[in-house]
């Protein structure tokens, strides 16, 4: 996106998505009017539609945001010249941790998914299912080389850990007794610990 800004603050589509972050966490996406979001922005409709067409947009873009940098790392954790414990236990905690660091984002989205369009529906499964796909590679590629157990199947054990991480939004609080690091080292070793032969 243009990095277009209006005086010396953010970029005006940064600002449309942290101001639609925040009503979305705050009142949720359907109780949420464009008009809102453009006033929290500090910009127009007209700059709210030039940027992303819709408040459908948002929402995709709200979650798809937080979904590229997921890929991004889990890419590189799966590319690392290291073995396949120390790969899938990176993968396993950074997602944890990148969930946290964007848990208003996460939390919109499990409970707003339900009002995208078909299409931007369709298009957010597909990116979760390459997410997926790609971290239950990692578990194949140990369960092929003898270093997991392959008692439980690889679906079952990448739903698992996932099942976990979506709940985190109801229950997780920034100022809890458990650091996001800490939590995500404590989910990692569990996720290994199913898989140990």
């Amino acid at each position: 996106m243009p990095r277009t800004t209006d005086g010396d603050g953010p970029p005006v589509p940064q600002r449309l998505l942290a101001a639609a972050t925040r009503l979305f966490a705050e009142q949720g996406y359907d109780r949420t009017s464009v008009q809102e979001i453009v006033e929290a922005a500090g910009v127009t409709k007209g700059a709210l539609y030039h940027y992303f067409g819709s408040k459908d947009d948002l929402l995709h873009e709200v979650y798809a945001r937080v979904l590229r940098v997921q890929q991004e790392r889990l890419d590189a954790f799966a590319d690392a010249d290291e073995p396949i414990e120390k790969r899938l236990r990176g993968a396993a905690a950074d997602v944890v941790v990148t969930t946290i660091e964007n848990l208003d984002d996460a939390s919109i989205f499990f409970r707003s998914m339900h009002h995208l369009s078909p299409e931007k529906n369709k298009q957010v499964r597909a990116e979760r299912r390459r997410y997926h796909e790609r971290f239950r590679a990692l578990v194949e590629e140990g369960q092929a080389a003898g270093v997991f157990s392959t008692a439980t199947p690889a679906d079952l054990v990448v739903d698992y850990h996932f099942g976990s991480i979506h709940h985190l939004s109801t229950w997780y609080r920034p100022d809890g007794p458990m650091r996001p690091q800490e939590l995500a080292d404590h989910l990692a070793d569990l996720l290994l610990r199913a898989l140990r032969p």
